[in-house]
């Protein structure tokens, strides 16, 4: 892939199975997460033209396998540097050495190149789980996925977004009525779980703006959830407005989006 100025974005993976975010700015090349094999997440930057050896870092939001499986071998391989909060690091098991560790905190911004990484603390059943915005100069991304509940510290972090990468998990008469036992049922859809198709057209109706030109919605459960479903629902909040409408998959990887 060329070098490119302005923001390039592609979901990689998206799902229980595994989630990965690739962005880019100038020479830089960050991974949200790295949730599926180190193998397989360089098969699927491979599919869209993406060198894994342009990878300049790897973020992990928080420790839960389907987000951090390939983590550390990718640092490994590529020598990449691992941004991670210290409570996240050690909750996490299996990573094995990593070379280059970086501590960060929610509420503490920091740079990676000229990317400024702004985390924030959200609402899930991990031990100190991350959102992200990622800003260059007038362009921000927004990142928010494996969350219960938005807050307004949520609502606060991702306003003015010009991409919005979202948790659009679960159709709640699908969940309901599937064959989850009760229990889990109860944790998907509780304050340290994940949103809804409505949750997720709630907020981007809220953050709606002239800037907003991409809603990737993501984390969709393949039992309670369907892409149809979550599209439906959300476009709701759009109107008649020019803001393109995605969803990442569990099995592919998406468009590159370009800001």
């Amino acid at each position: 892939m060329k070098k490119n100025k302005s923001f390039c974005v592609c979901p990689l993976a998206s799902g229980s199975k595994g989630n990965s975010l690739f962005v880019s700015c100038n020479n830089s090349s960050i991974l949200i997460d790295a949730g599926l094999s180190g193998v397989e997440i360089e098969r699927r930057l491979s599919h869209v033209n993406i060198n894994p050896e342009s990878l300049t870092a790897i973020i992990v939001t928080h420790e839960h396998s389907d987000h951090v499986k390939g983590a550390g071998i990718l640092s490994r391989r590529f020598k990449l540097p691992v941004y991670i909060t210290q409570k996240t690091w050690q909750a996490c098991r299996g990573l094995g050495k990593i070379e280059h560790l970086h501590f960060f905190e929610c509420g503490a911004p920091f740079k990676i190149d000229q990317i400024l990484v702004s985390p924030f603390s959200i609402s899930h059943d991990a031990t100190d789980p991350a959102g992200l915005t990622l800003e260059y100069k007038h362009h921000k991304i927004g990142i928010a996925t494996d969350l219960g509940i938005v807050t307004s510290l949520v609502k606060d972090h991702l306003k003015n977004s010009n991409i919005l990468y979202l948790e659009s998990n679960h159709d709640p008469e699908m969940l309901i009525n599937g064959s989850y036992p009760w229990h889990l049922k109860q944790r998907i859809k509780g304050r340290t779980g994940h949103l809804s198709n409505m949750d997720a057209r709630t907020l981007v109706s809220e953050l709606k703006t002239d800037c907003l030109k991409h809603v990737i919605l993501a984390h969709l459960s393949e039992e309670n959830n369907c892409p149809q479903k979550a599209l439906l629902e959300v476009s709701k909040s759009l109107n008649a407005s020019n803001i393109a409408l995605h969803v990442a998959s569990p099995h592919q990887p998406g468009n590159v989006i370009k800001l």
